[in-house]
């Protein structure tokens, strides 16, 4: 406001209320992008909260399924170590 009093000629006042201007519309940019990521975070939770959640109610339903788990999980950690060799063996 103190601006505002030093103020001699419209053209001033004006340049006045557009650095006030630019500097609002900054503010206001920047959190649009924070609610934004705020956003993308809420909804990537949400998908893993379901994944957990059927995860768990598969695990717990029977022994067919755990059986099952079991062996999914055995050959996903297989097949992350055949293609970790893999690409070590690509790389040299």
């Amino acid at each position: 406001m103190a601006d505002w009093a030093r103020a001699q000629s419209p053209a001033a006042v004006e340049e006045i209320l557009d650095r006030e201007n630019k500097r609002m519309a900054d503010s206001l940019a920047s959190k649009v992008t924070r609610l934004k990521s705020d956003s993308d975070f809420t909804s990537m939770t949400g998908l893993l909260t379901g994944s957990v959640k059927r995860f768990s109610t598969m695990a717990r339903s029977g022994r067919d399924n755990r059986k099952l788990l079991c062996g999914m999980a055995v050959g996903l950690i297989v097949a992350f170590f055949i293609l970790s060799y893999l690409l070590s063996r690509a790389r040299t």
